[in-house]
């Protein structure tokens, strides 16, 4: 009978897989061109599922979701089933992604494997970015791995206006590797420490109490509604990269077609002056140092810079060495950056609008005052008080009330307390990350040896030593 179920299943399946129309691709939308172009549009590839069809299971896909060697657990179920439809019809956008995760999945199981991590872990980044290092979601999480200012910085990433370690493969990848290490220890779930990365471990945790429970599917409904697609939608894009040839899914061209080579830059070097020594596009530099924005590696004696190149032929050796071997004239000036994480640039905004608020007077005009004479008495400008008060005429009536802004030079916003090795508290809800992100110069790794700490688990009332 079994049998008999799968052979009507697999025959059903085929005739619908045959009865999808071709995807049409647009002209000249070529993959290296994807990948050497930020994007300024949200990013987040996970579409949202308000009520899935009941019937739209199969014993056919949960047996091929079943047969994937895997640590992950790849439940099957009516949501996995809604994106594994959805995705099994975006051909060409899966197409792009096999052709490139030939180049980055050995990048991002390299990594992975070196914090113990399961390799599955690296479709993550099909859901988060569709393999694109330039990728920005709406509220400024940035690169392969989807990383928001904070969180990078509290693993380990710098961001400057030179680099964007977000968007550099290799960097991005080891602080994903750190994330989910401490996500698990914290959380004991691959599936919780997966809707962690995606909404935070606070929240995770705080569904866990609601529900009673420590299983994602009975917490889900206590999640924000994307993080309750975004698990469904990572098994759904497991199953189509595993799966692709069933539904005709062919991989595309990678635009890394070639051995590369890594090195270590000591000088303020030109992508384009290296590639030109190399003999190849620029725009191949740029893919393959996707993390530098003026497209120039700053390295220094002390602190040199990777850049991965294709690997150069041997006539080319001495132009290489003469590129890598000299700086070019640029200001070496290096200003870190500021946060582009949407929160808090509207917690910053909602700081200036309080204390222009604040700040503001009204002044009640005398017998014989003129505006200069208002304006020099408060250290502002008349123009200023006609701005304000939106005035036509510069003559005043005995009066008439004026509003005034003490201070009109932009309020800055609060940066994050600095650390002279203070001690923190532990309060309810605190992580190690999220400890990270209050303070500059701390990371989790600084915290875990300061403290000695070998997981990332903390307790409420344990006191941290910050350095």
């Amino acid at each position: 009978m079994r049998k008999l179920i799968l052979t009507v299943l697999t025959f059903v399946t085929a005739l619908s897989t045959q009865a999808q129309a071709p995807v049409k691709v647009a002209q000249g939308d070529t993959i290296l061109k994807r990948l050497t172009t930020a994007l300024p549009t949200d990013t987040v590839a996970v579409p949202v599922i308000e009520q899935p069809l009941l019937f739209g299971q199969s014993l056919l896909y949960k047996l091929r979701l079943d047969s994937i060697q895997q640590t992950v657990p790849l439940d099957y179920n009516e949501y996995v089933q809604s994106y594994i439809d959805i995705y099994t019809k975006r051909k060409s956008m899966y197409g792009d992604m096999l052709g490139l995760s030939s180049y980055y999945f050995p990048i991002f199981e390299k990594a992975l494997k070196s914090y113990n991590i399961p390799a599955e872990i690296k479709y993550l980044a099909i859901v988060e970015s569709s393999l694109n290092p330039h990728a920005v979601s709406r509220v400024g999480a940035t690169g392969l791995w989807q990383f928001m200012f904070g969180t990078a910085k509290a693993y380990g990433l710098n961001m400057d206006n030179f680099v964007d370690e977000r968007k550099d493969p290799i960097q991005a990848s080891y602080a994903a590797a750190a994330y989910f290490r401490d996500a698990y220890e914290e959380l004991g779930d691959w599936l919780l420490a997966i809707a962690a990365y995606n909404c935070g471990k606070g929240n995770v945790n705080r569904a866990i109490d609601k529900a009673g429970s420590r299983n994602f599917w009975d917490i889900r409904k206590f999640l924000p509604k994307e993080t309750s697609n975004y698990v469904p939608a990572f098994i759904a894009a497991v199953y189509v990269m595993k799966y692709a040839k069933t539904h005709q899914i062919v991989a595309k061209p990678t635009a890394f077609a070639f051995k590369t080579d890594t090195v270590q830059v000591r000088n303020f070097v030109a992508l384009s002056d290296v590639a030109n020594a190399i003999n190849h596009n620029e725009e191949t530099l740029i893919a393959l140092n996707p993390s530098y924005k003026k497209k120039i590696v700053n390295g220094t004696a002390m602190l040199p810079k990777r850049m991965v190149i294709p690997r150069p032929e041997h006539q080319f050796y001495e132009q290489l060495f003469v590129v890598l071997n000299n700086d070019i004239e640029t200001d070496r000036e290096v200003i870190l950056a500021s946060t582009d994480d949407v929160r808090d640039l509207r917690k910053k905004a909602a700081q200036q609008k309080q204390a222009t608020v604040s700040n503001s007077l009204v002044h009640k005009v005398l017998p014989g005052q003129n505006l200069t004479a208002i304006a020099n008495k408060y250290g502002v400008e008349v123009q200023d008080l006609k701005v304000w008060n939106k005035l036509k005429v510069a003559t005043l009536i005995p009066g008439q009330k004026l509003k005034i802004y003490k201070d009109t030079v932009p309020v800055q916003f609060t940066p994050k307390a600095k650390t002279n090795f203070a001690n923190y508290k532990v309060k309810q809800g605190d992580t190690l990350s999220s400890i990270a992100e209050k303070f500059n110069g701390i990371t989790v790794a600084s915290l875990k040896a300061a403290n000695g700490l070998k997981s990332a688990k903390i307790t409420e009332g344990m006191v941290l030593k910050l350095m």
